[in-house]
């Protein structure tokens, strides 16, 4: 699909948002105002520009949308992204290229996520969080309004191979926390709102504080999310 025939009886594109490469849309997705989806990733932006042609010309690969998604105002989305089924968004959110997300998978309003990335099913992540490059979130994650991912351990100063954090299967992580680079969040692990995060925290336990010192989790708490 090259921004062509956009609205079909299998799913519903409104005539303001833009569909680039040979982007694929699911079943019963709805997408709304002023959205760009397969929008070209640099390398192939590049190439646009030195053939001098127009984005909608040129073969690229595009994104691929699951079915009975929605992609709400103002969100773009790089080509080479794919998306599971029930794959929903908020407002302004964008997401890079080479990203792979789950199904059942909500996307809050303002959301970066900066490419390279995987993200497993049933995951929720809220509004105004970034998340950088080389970043794994397994399935049933949680991750609360504000917090922010890391990935280079020494911004600008050295070279450093970016390494985000890693998140397992049914962790938690409050509002505001900031996770530093290449820790990983264990299974079921919880992380406090607020807490600085700046090594690893083992399953079924809970992080809380600046620096984030690790604490038992509460029993009733030893459970995955309802997500």
């Amino acid at each position: 699909m090259k921004g062509k025939d956009m609205n079909s009886k299998k799913f519903k594109i409104h005539d303001s948002s833009k569909i680039y490469g040979n982007s694929v849309i699911g079943k019963d997705t709805v997408v709304l105002e002023n959205v760009i989806l397969g929008y070209p990733e640099h390398k192939i932006l590049m190439e646009i520009l030195k053939q001098n042609i127009e984005i909608e010309d040129f073969d690229f690969p595009g994104c691929t949308i699951g079915a009975n998604s929605i992609i709400r105002a103002g969100s773009t989305i790089f080509s080479s992204v794919k998306t599971g089924n029930n794959f929903k968004t908020g407002h302004n959110v964008m997401i890079r290229e080479n990203t792979q997300i789950g199904d059942n998978v909500l996307i809050g309003t303002n959301v970066i996520i900066d490419g390279n990335v995987k993200i497993g099913n049933n995951v929720s992540i809220q509004g105004n969080v970034y998340i950088p490059t080389n970043v794994l979130i397994e399935d049933n994650v949680f991750i609360g309004p504000c917090a922010v991912l890391a990935n280079d351990k020494y911004p600008i100063r050295k070279k450093y191979e970016l390494k985000g954090p890693v998140l397992r299967k049914g962790a938690s992580i409050g509002a505001n926390a900031t996770l530093l680079p290449g820790v990983e969040i264990g299974e079921g692990a919880m992380v406090a709102g607020g807490a600085l995060v700046t090594k690893d925290v083992p399953p079924w336990k809970l992080a809380l504080g600046v620096p984030a010192k690790i604490q038992e989790l509460p029993e009733d708490l030893k459970e995955l999310n309802r997500i």
